[in-house]
C-alpha cells in the first residue's frame, strides 16, 4: 500500500532474508516504484525452494514470483515460444535451458469483491483486457466481460462456488480459446473443448480464440456450390450453397432440429467437416441426436459441441463462438465445413442472463444494446473463401425459436437481416401433417439459383408458382362439389405437389432422385393419384426407374446436369411405371 511516498511490501519466504537479501530487495522495490519502501517478512513453509513478492500501489496488487512453481513456469512458457520441425526442435531446447535465466516477472493481482451467479466483480486489474482470461485462486477460469473504472466484470467457466470474496485473481494475458485438430472429428466436447463422451483426452493440433475477426471481402467469394441437404423442399425452392448462412425458424416442436440434422446426414461421403452446436438444449435431446448421428454413420465426419440446459450460462454464451473457431480451423486447411447452431434463441437468453448480472442497460425485451452484434460477428465468420484463402467455406444453419409464429420479435427480425434467407417452418402444416413443415410463402433463400446444380434447375420450373397459385385457391376446396372440373384438377395437382414434399425423417434423397421426382410431378405424371398413396407411388418410381435405366442416376449424381434426352427418359418412364401401377390396381 502507498502512503505518503512510501511503498508496502510483503515478502513470503520459510525463513527470514538475510540484510544483504533485504537490502537488494528494496534497491530493486525503490527504482520500480520511484518511492520508499517499507518491507515486511511473513513465513510461509511452502515456499522453501524461493520467496513470492507481493507489492500494493496505486490500489493495484502485483506479485513478483521467484518460487520454484514460478520459475518452472517460466521455463515452461520460454519453452512454448519454440516453433521448429521434429528434427530440430531437441537442439533448440537444449540451447534454451542453457541459456535460460529467471526474471523477477510482475504478476497483476487483483481480488474478488463479489461473486454470485456465475459473475464475479474484480478489482485490482486496470490493464486488463476485453475476453481476457482470468485465473481465480481456486483454479476457476472467468472470462473479463465488462470494463469499469475501478472494476471488472468477470463470467466464470466452472462452478462459482469455489469463488469466495476477497480471493486472488491473475491475469493470464491470454483471450479465450479452444483446443482446435482433426482429432476432434468423432467427438462430443464441452464449451471449453474438453471431451465429455468418456473416450479420453483429445490431442489438439493447436490452439484458436473463440472470437477471431471475419473474412473480408477480399478474403471472400461469392456463393457458388450447391449444399444438398437431401431434403426436396428445400433443395428444389430454397437451395443453399456453401458458405451461405441460411435460418431455420419456427415455433418449438415443429421440426427445425430434424432438417439440421437430415442435412448433416446427407453430407455422408461428400468430404464435408458437420458441426453440430447445442446450446441450451435438454440432455436427453442431444443424447437423442447423437445416437441418430451414430446409426446412420454420421459422427464418422461430425463434432458436437455440448452446453446444455445444466450448465452455467457462460458456457452457454460462448458454446457457438467455440464451435465456430472448430470450424474456421477446418476451412482454413480448405475444407467445407457445416455448422449447425441449435438454437440462437437460448443463446441470447443466456447472454441477456449474464448482461443483466453485469448491470448493463437493459433494452427491447430486457435485451442490451449490442445483442445484435453478438449475433452478427458469429454468423459473418461464415463464408466461402476466396482460392487465394484455400477456398475453404463454412456454412451456418443458425436455428431460431419463435413465439405463436411471431417472427417479428426482436432476436428473429435480428437474425434474419443478418442471414442470406430462412426456413420458416409453420405449426399448422406441422399438425396437418406436412412434414417438413415449410411454409412456402415465408421462406426465401437470397443466394437462390446461384447455389443451385444446372440440373435442379432444369427440373424445378413453376414448382413454386405452382403452389402459390393452390395456397390462393384451397380456401375453395370446401365448396368441391360447386367446382368445374378444371378447378378441381388444379386442386388436386397442387394437392398432389405438396404430397410429394412430405418426406420422412433421416431419409435424404438424392439429387438424382429428386430431379426424377420434380419432372414426373410437373409433367403431372402423378396427377390423377390419390394423395395418400403418393408417397408409395414416388419411392417405386425411384426404384422403377434405378433398374430400368441405372444410367439416368450416374448422370445427373456425377456431372449434376440433365440433358433433353435424360428428361425425355424419365417422363417415359414414369408414365410407363403410372400404367403398371393402374393396371396392378386394376387387376386387384
Amino acid at each position: 500500500m502507498t502512503r505518503n511516498n512510501q511503498t508496502e511490501a510483503i515478502l513470503y519466504c520459510a525463513s527470514p532474508p538475510s540484510e544483504d537479501q533485504e537490502k537488494r530487495l528494496i534497491e530493486f522495490l525503490k527504482n520500480k516504484y520511484n518511492s520508499e519502501i517499507i518491507l515486511t517478512w511473513k513465513e510461509d513453509k511452502s515456499l522453501k525452494d524461493g520467496f513470492r513478492l507481493e507489492v500494493e500501489s496505486q490500489n493495484q496488487k502485483s506479485v513478483f514470483d521467484w518460487s520454484l512453481a514460478g520459475r518452472l513456469q517460466q521455463l515452461k512458457e520460454d519453452l512454448s515460444h519454440l516453433s521448429a520441425s521434429s528434427d530440430n526442435i531437441v537442439p533448440l531446447i537444449k540451447e534454451t535451458i542453457r541459456n535460460w535465466t529467471p526474471r523477477a516477472l510482475e504478476q497483476e493481482v487483483g481480488k474478488v469483491l463479489t461473486v454470485g451467479d456465475g459473475i464475479a466483480t474484480v478489482s485490482g486489474l486496470p490493464n486488463a483486457t476485453y475476453n481476457e482470461i482470468l485465473i481465480f485462486e481456486s483454479g476457476v477460469r472467468g472470462m473479463v466481460q465488462e470494463l469499469k473504472r475501478n472494476e471488472i466484470g468477470c463470467i466464470l467457466f466452472d462452478e462459482g462456488s469455489e469463488v469466495t470474496e476477497g480471493s486472488i485473481v491473475k491475469r493470464t494475458g491470454k483471450t479465450a480459446g479452444v483446443p482446435v485438430g482433426d482429432n476432434f472429428i468423432g467427438r462430443i466436447i464441452d464449451a471449453l473443448g474438453n471431451p465429455i463422451d468418456g473416450k479420453g483426452p483429445i490431442e489438439a493440433d493447436g490452439y484458436r480464440p473463440v472470437e477471431s475477426p471475419a473474412p473480408g471481402i477480399i478474403d471472400r467469394q461469392a456463393v457458388y456450390r450447391p449444399l444438398e441437404t437431401g431434403i426436396l423442399a428445400i433443395d428444389s425452392m430454397f437451395p443453399i450453397g456453401h458458405g451461405q448462412r441460411e435460418l431455420i425458424i419456427g415455433d418449438r416442436q415443429t421440426g427445425k432440429t430434424s432438417i439440421a440434422i437430415d442435412a448433416i446426414l446427407n453430407q455422408k461421403g461428400k468430404n464435408v467437416i458437420c458441426i453440430y452446436v447445442a446450446i441450451g438444449q435438454k440432455a436427453s435431446s442431444v443424447a437423442q441426436t447423437v445416437n441418430i448421428l451414430r446409426k446412420y454413420g454420421a459422427m464418422e465426419y461430425s463434432i458436437v459441441v455440448n452446453a446444455s440446459a445444466s450448465d452455467p450460462a457462460p458456457l452457454q454464451y460462448i458454446a457457438p463462438y467455440s464451435g465456430c473457431a472448430l470450424g474456421e480451423y477446418f476451412m482454413n486447411k480448405g475444407q467445407s465445413v457445416l455448422i449447425v447452431y441449435d438454437d440462437l434463441t437460448k443463446h441470447a437468453i443466456a447472454y441477456r442472463s449474464l448482461s443483466l448480472l453485469l448491470e448493463r442497460s437493459p433494452g427491447r425485451e430486457a435485451y442490451p444494446g449490442d445483442i445484435f452484434y453478438l449475433h452478427s460477428r458469429l454468423l459473418e465468420r461464415s463464408a466461402q473463401l476466396s482460392s487465394e484463402k484455400g477456398g475453404g467455406s463454412m456454412t451456418a444453419l443458425p436455428i431460431v425459436e419463435t413465439q405463436a409464429g411471431n417472427v417479428s420479435a426482436y432476436i428473429p427480425t435480428n437474425i434474419i437481416s443478418i442471414t442470406d434467407g430462412q426456413i420458416y417452418l409453420e405449426s399448422d402444416l406441422f399438425i396437418a401433417g406436412q412434414r417438413p413443415a415449410i411454409n412456402v410463402g415465408l421462406s426465401v433463400s437470397r443466394v437462390g439459383g446461384d447455389a443451385q446444380s444446372k440440373a435442379m434447375k432444369s427440373a424445378v420450373g413453376s414448382l413454386r408458382l405452382d403452389l402459390a397459385q393452390f395456397h390462393e385457391m384451397e380456401v375453395f376446396m370446401q365448396f368441391a362439389s360447386d367446382l368445374d372440373e378444371k378447378t378441381r384438377r388444379q386442386l388436386a395437382y397442387g394437392q398432389g405437389l405438396m404430397y410429394l414434399l412430405r418426406q420422412e425423417n433421416h431419409k435424404p434423397l438424392k439429387l438424382a432422385e429428386q430431379v426424377i421426382l420434380l419432372i414426373a410431378a410437373l409433367n403431372r405424371v402423378m396427377q390423377d393419384i390419390p394423395p395418400e398413396k403418393i408417397n408409395e407411388f414416388k419411392y417405386g418410381l425411384l426404384d422403377y426407374i434405378e433398374k430400368q435405366a441405372p444410367y439416368i442416376h450416374q448422370e445427373i449424381n456425377q456431372t449434376g446436369e440433365l440433358s433433353d434426352k435424360v428428361k425425355e427418359d424419365i417422363i417415359t418412364l414414369a408414365r410407363k411405371y403410372l400404367s403398371l401401377v393402374n393396371h396392378s390396381e386394376a387387376v386387384k
